[in-house]
């Protein structure tokens, strides 16, 4: 079969014939139609990312049919459209997860091959209203960001909420989610088109962070936040104290910009403030996930679609961070 390696620190990312894999009893093997990027993959790609081994299938998001299924596999999975949770081994708690958790693509073989092995319990029918292209979008972003929105974040209809970074798959997740669910949004971006877009998709209004008062413009045109969700932290993390309202959850799962800055925890605990991080999702998240989406008819938004063998143009497009929403990949 096809699928991108990644082949070596020299040359991360080859096009190249590969075995098949072969399934044991309580697996099933997945032809995939379409597989989607996450900045883990382009972080496994330049070496910054524990764990990193070569050869590797990278791709923690995949939709596909199953076409083989282990003796110990219900055999109904036989020729299901499906899609399939990367968040593996989650534990019994779901609070946080278990010393063996894992993620789709790195250890195991990922989703950007023409066939994927995962055990059938990561199996879960692809949304009936969803394109290939759509579903493979939905599953690792997806899970992180509905993780973080409502079971963390505990976000519910009226609440005012504050996305970061707009533009991303994570972010538009998160403006999608909060919109479907009645909630009052705002965003910032360091782009005035993307901020253009996530107004399309019903984000109130936003700011652009390149500016130097930005923090100061979200307060005087949206007062402050009930729940902030953030993936960069950095040095102006300290802002997002000022905008969150009294009572407000701060979560976040992502640090691109740096580490967080010395906090004034008297705003912390005179506000009664909540900061928290969150990491995927459980079986739980999944399920809830689908069952949101199923029921709000949510379209995960796809910026462009790549064949597998121009793989390195999608890799630069997600590197260079241009996208708003998922990228792509069809075998």
């Amino acid at each position: 079969m096809k699928a991108i390696v990644l082949a070596s620190a020299i040359d991360p990312i080859v096009y190249q014939e590969i075995e098949k894999p072969h399934i044991a009893d309580d697996e099933v093997l997945v032809s995939i139609k379409a597989a989607a990027l996450n900045r883990r993959d382009y972080w496994i790609t330049v070496g910054k990312y524990a764990g990193i081994k070569y050869p590797s299938v990278l791709g923690s998001d995949g939709a596909g049919v199953v076409v083989g299924a282990g003796s110990a596999v219900d055999q109904q999975w036989l020729h299901r459209d499906v899609i399939i949770n990367p968040s593996n081994n989650w534990g019994s708690n779901e609070d946080f997860q278990s010393s063996n958790f894992t993620i789709l693509g790195l250890p195991a073989q990922g989703t950007l091959a023409e066939y994927v092995k995962v055990k059938a319990e990561y199996l879960h029918s692809k949304p009936a209203h969803l394109s290939w292209e759509q579903a493979a979008a939905l599953p690792l972003a997806g899970l992180t960001t509905f993780r973080a929105l409502f079971t963390k974040g505990k976000a519910k209809a009226g609440n005012k909420i504050l996305v970061t970074g707009v533009g991303g798959g994570t972010g538009v997740f998160t403006l999608q989610w909060a919109v479907a669910a009645g909630c009052e949004v705002y965003v910032t971006s360091g782009s005035d088109a993307k901020l253009e877009l996530a107004m399309s998709l019903g984000a109130k209004g936003g700011v652009n962070y390149h500016s130097s008062d930005w923090a100061g413009q979200l307060g005087k045109i949206a007062g402050g936040f009930d729940v902030i969700i953030d993936s960069a932290l950095g040095d102006e993390f300290d802002k997002l104290l000022d905008l969150a309202s009294p009572g407000g959850r701060l979560v976040f799962f992502g640090g691109t910009a740096g580490n967080i800055p010395p906090l004034n925890g008297r705003k912390i605990f005179w506000k009664q403030l909540q900061i928290m991080g969150t990491t995927m999702g459980s079986p739980g998240d999944f399920e809830r996930m689908l069952t949101f989406i199923d029921q709000h008819k949510v379209v995960p938004v796809v910026d462009e679609v790549f064949p597998f063998n121009e793989a390195k143009a999608a890799f630069e497009k997600l590197a260079d961070s241009s996208q708003f929403g998922k990228i792509v990949l069809k075998p």
